[in-house]
């Protein structure tokens, strides 16, 4: 099956190949990866990536991220925890008691 011409083939006879005269198709201009983040790429970090170089807030050695596990559940949807069976047995003077810690909630 014929292809369509590549752009190369356009490009015959013409002199750079579209990578230009002055700054050329050399191999890494501007280096490899991700360098000169602070300082000849620096706008283009300031610019799309603020705050990506340089620390915040302190380090907290031997952090046991347990300890600070706490899924939260706002009044709002406290009754969705509840099952339907119950909620029909519900009267204004008799409301279910809802075990938050059981439906893996720990704090209201």
């Amino acid at each position: 099956m014929a292809h369509a011409k590549r752009k190369t083939r356009k490009l015959r006879g013409h002199v750079s190949h579209g990578h230009g005269r002055i700054g050329k198709h050399r191999k890494h201009p501007g280096g490899r990866g991700k360098a000169g983040g602070q300082h000849h790429h620096r706008i283009n970090r300031d610019k799309f990536h603020p705050g990506l170089f340089g620390k915040v807030g302190m380090r907290v050695f031997h952090l046991n991220k347990n300890q600070y596990y706490c899924p939260t559940v706002n009044v709002d949807r406290l009754w969705s925890l509840v099952p339907e069976p119950i909620k029909e047995q519900a009267t204004p003077s008799k409301a279910p008691v809802i075990d938050c810690v059981k439906a893996g909630y720990f704090k209201v």
